[in-house]
């Protein structure tokens, strides 16, 4: 089973934006999704807090900013 985790922050638009894609996508193929807060990690904060929402596909970086819906499907089911 793949995994798509969202690292985000409370009151973001874009991390809502971007939660919506990733619940919509991880629906049609099966993918699981966990969410990080960069408020609750130092180490995160430190890492991404430029970037966020930043979306990972099984560990590793995906793409930042703004989730493009048929870009994350295709590294789904690839």
């Amino acid at each position: 089973m793949r995994t798509v985790t969202l690292i985000a922050k409370p009151g973001c638009h874009l991390c809502d934006d971007a939660r919506a894609v990733i619940g919509k996508v991880a629906a049609e193929t099966g993918a699981a999704v966990t969410e990080q807060d960069i408020t609750q990690d130092a180490e995160l904060y430190d890492r991404y807090w430029e970037q966020i929402p930043v979306v990972l596909v099984d560990g590793e970086q995906h793409t930042f900013w703004r989730v493009d819906e048929k870009r994350l499907r295709s590294a789904l089911t690839a």
